[in-house]
């Protein structure tokens, strides 16, 4: 296949004329046809009609990695149905949660996450509760923020503002959390809280903490890595910055992010990090070892609780694969964990001009190989070929975190190819200059027609002129003038 294009080439710089057209009809059929395709497919893209396409194929890909295993440096304590039908509580009740946290905090982990939401008592023990979560410094009490509808749910008072941290999850469409919230400020709510508190109050400086960035915090600073801001008012911990998502990053067209959002690059979807039951914990079945110089999370892992979300592993074949809210806020502090002290990539994605420029090449790419190909069948091989090539190097970056606009760019190569094998097919066949004639001499066709009626119409005028007794007269008394003009010039002479 490569001799006779050599030979084209060569045939063709021996004769400039053809060389010349060669140029032209390739700059015509495929450059033009493919930037066109590439920059509808752009244009399509930042409008959104890409987005779900998109947000499926990045689930895909999450789903086919590597299994990275369990993270060794958490622990989630998950409040099972058995734990709820052997003690008949639910909630569960103050007393059980601080004779769980007292056992915890005797392991001395170095912190503790509550994924639980306690602002009224429930249940006995509500002193016993409130002491533990005043006096351990390393229990962070979760909240959740006020919106338009509610007015939030805060953190029991005797907690301090430094150690009260939010457990609201972003969600997308059909439910799916594919993104981590790690700083936000609570909404303004149509209902008035019954009392102010960290978490509902609008304030625009009252920046809050997620509670997997207060529990990364908390443990990264025992390493001597500390949190800071950059100079775009990013967040970074040491030399890794978490990136912030903007209104429109990766394959979303609108995050509708107006908080510090992250993705959150999944460990796994089988058992991310160690979980053991509440009544684990309080029958002393809790090796140490898994506590000690850790982090721990307290939640509920029953379903009757509706605290379970559907992640990239719930799509698909793999609809009832639901995950614990517990568990995604380990797996998003697991996430800020391994990116700080093991380099494990977090998910990038390019500037908005490099995913034009990636989307109008693969259509160059797709415009290349039909103008080269003119065999169908090699034609419909070397198509396929590079929509696996394409799929391949997407699959390939993205185990380095890389999100790459593939299914925009597959439409491009797609569309590009058909494209330009139809106007190359009707070019060398003739009908595309056919049509220019048949639409030349349409227009030459209506054109003539008005002209020669204007001709006409002017010779009708003309005649209705000259034809008159006045301009008759003129014409005689123009032609006395003359002829007297030359009798003086005769005399004088």
């Amino acid at each position: 296949m490569v001799l006779p294009w050599l030979q084209k080439v060569r045939a063709l710089a021996a004769n400039p004329k053809r060389l010349q057209a060669a140029v032209l009809s390739f700059s015509g059929t495929v450059v033009l046809t493919t930037v066109a395709v590439g920059g509808l497919m752009v244009t399509i893209r930042a409008l959104g009609a890409f987005q779900e396409a998109e947000l499926n194929a990045y689930d895909r890909l999450l789903r086919r990695r590597v299994d990275e295993g369990m993270d060794q440096r958490l622990l989630v304590v998950g409040i099972t149905e058995e734990d709820i039908q052997t003690r008949s509580e639910f909630p569960i009740h103050d007393g059980t949660l601080a004779t769980a946290l007292t056992k915890l905090d005797a392991m001395q982990p170095r912190a503790i996450g509550l994924d639980i939401a306690r602002d009224i008592p429930q249940g006995d023990g509500r002193e016993a509760l409130l002491q533990i979560l005043a006096k351990s410094d390393r229990i962070i009490a979760g909240c959740k923020l006020s919106s338009r509808n509610e007015f939030g749910v805060p953190a029991p008072a005797v907690v301090p503002p430094e150690r009260i941290a939010f457990t609201d999850l972003p969600l997308d469409a059909k439910g799916i959390i594919r993104r981590s919230l790690l700083v936000s400020t609570p909404m303004p709510s149509r209902i008035p809280p019954l009392e102010s508190s960290l978490c509902n109050d609008p304030a625009p400086n009252n920046l809050v903490m997620s509670l997997s960035l207060a529990l990364a915090r908390q443990y990264l600073a025992a390493e001597g890595i500390f949190l800071e801001p950059t100079e775009s008012h990013e967040l970074k911990f040491g030399e890794v910055v978490l990136r912030r998502l903007g209104d429109r990053s990766g394959g979303y067209a609108n995050t509708g992010a107006i908080d510090y959002q992250v993705m959150l690059n999944y460990r796994t979807t089988l058992q991310p990090v160690r979980v053991v039951s509440l009544g684990d914990v309080l029958t002393d079945k809790v090796d140490v070892a898994w506590v000690q110089d850790r982090i721990v999370l307290v939640g509920y892992t029953a379903t009757m609780a509706k605290d379970v979300f559907f992640t990239p592993f719930s799509v698909g074949d793999q609809d009832e694969l639901a995950m614990p809210g517990v568990v995604i806020h380990a797996q998003a502090t697991s996430q800020i964990l391994s990116a700080v002290l093991q380099d494990r990539p977090l998910i990038w994605y390019w500037p908005w001009l490099i995913e034009a420029l990636w989307i109008v090449g693969w259509s160059l790419a797709g415009g290349l190989i039909a103008w080269m190909v003119r065999k169908p069948l090699l034609l419909l091989l070397a198509e396929g070929v590079a929509i696996l090539l394409l799929y391949g190097i997407s699959a390939l970056v993205f185990v380095s975190g890389g999100w790459l606009p593939l299914v925009p760019a597959a439409y491009g190569l797609v569309i590009s190819t058909f494209s330009v094998v139809i106007l190359d097919r009707a070019n060398r066949s003739g009908y595309t200059q056919a049509i220019y004639e048949q639409m030349k001499e349409k227009v030459q066709g209506a054109i003539k027609p008005q002209i020669q009626i204007d001709q006409e119409k002017r010779q009708r005028e003309v005649a209705e002129i000259t034809e008159t007794g006045y301009f008759q007269d003129l014409v005689a008394r123009a032609k006395e003038i003359r002829e007297k003009r030359a009798k003086e010039v005769s005399d004088a002479s």
